[in-house]
């Protein structure tokens, strides 16, 4: 169990995490992701939340943005398609459910210190994933059989501990495994790693609960609920500008936000 946490100097302004959850979402919205991997840097920069409590509350505004995508993707990915699929997101949960709970409880036990340099040597890994797999493409599968089973069995574990321990819903890798992996076609992909995630989080998210951490959702659940508004208002923002900003300039733009987000998490004390 973690030490006493330590709590923000201030009641964070709720103007602020509206805008702040915005703008995340809105990235987030260009690259169809959640943006959790840009506003934990934010949680933990701007609003002066400890390493742990920021990855919950991180964890729980993604597992509100998840849940909302499913039902609004639902009209370009019908929920048939997603159940057309159900052996593929039973193999990834085969090993993201143990993965996520196993992740929560490394990140309960670790010191603040040495939870801020896992934290952002992730970032850069994300980035790497962000820039390199993003424009994967439709293909067929790179493996079949007994070897695909247990190779989405390992990623989904890889893919779960990562997503418990930054509190994100683990899109930026899951889309790119499901197509180079499985070779689903992008937007179902993005529909199917909704699917993972979501049951995932969850499992992260009940371990997290068990740790005295967790109060830091009652002791901020207007500021929860406030960003979490901006969050899904940003993505859907993002969504309509996706034809406005080319990838080709975006990616590496916000690759490098990452990057320097992860040196500040490094040097964080």
């Amino acid at each position: 169990m973690s030490s006493a946490p330590e709590v923000a100097a201030s009641p964070p302004s709720l103007p602020l995490a509206f805008g702040g959850g915005a703008f995340i979402g809105a990235l987030g919205g260009l690259i169809g992701l959640g943006g959790a991997e840009f506003r934990l840097p934010l949680l933990i920069g701007l609003f002066r939340f400890v390493a742990l409590e920021a990855v919950i509350l991180n964890k729980a505004m993604s597992l509100v943005v998840v849940a909302s995508a499913l039902p609004f993707r639902a009209a370009t990915v019908p929920f048939t398609s997603i159940a057309a699929h159900w052996p593929i997101v039973l193999n990834l949960l085969a090993g993201s459910l143990l993965g996520a709970w196993i992740g929560a409880g490394w990140a309960t036990k670790l010191k603040s210190e040495t939870l801020y340099k896992v934290i952002a040597l992730l970032l850069v890994v994300i980035a790497v994933v962000l820039v390199f797999g993003h424009d994967a493409t439709a293909g067929h599968p790179v493996l079949t059989g007994m070897a695909r089973l247990i190779a989405g069995v390992v990623a989904g574990f890889g893919i779960g501990v990562v997503a418990s321990l930054l509190g994100v819903a683990g899109g930026e890798l899951l889309i790119p495994t499901l197509v180079l992996l499985f070779g689903a076609d992008i937007k179902l992909a993005g529909s199917l790693s909704l699917a993972v995630s979501l049951p995932t989080m969850i499992v992260g998210f009940t371990r997290y609960s068990r740790d005295q951490s967790f109060s830091v959702i009652n002791r901020n659940r207007a500021f929860l609920v406030v960003m979490a508004a901006g969050s899904i208002g940003g993505t859907f923002v993002g969504g309509l500008l996706l034809d406005i900003v080319p990838g080709s300039v975006l990616l590496p733009v916000l690759a490098a936000i990452l990057v320097v987000s992860a040196v500040k998490m490094w040097r964080h004390t």
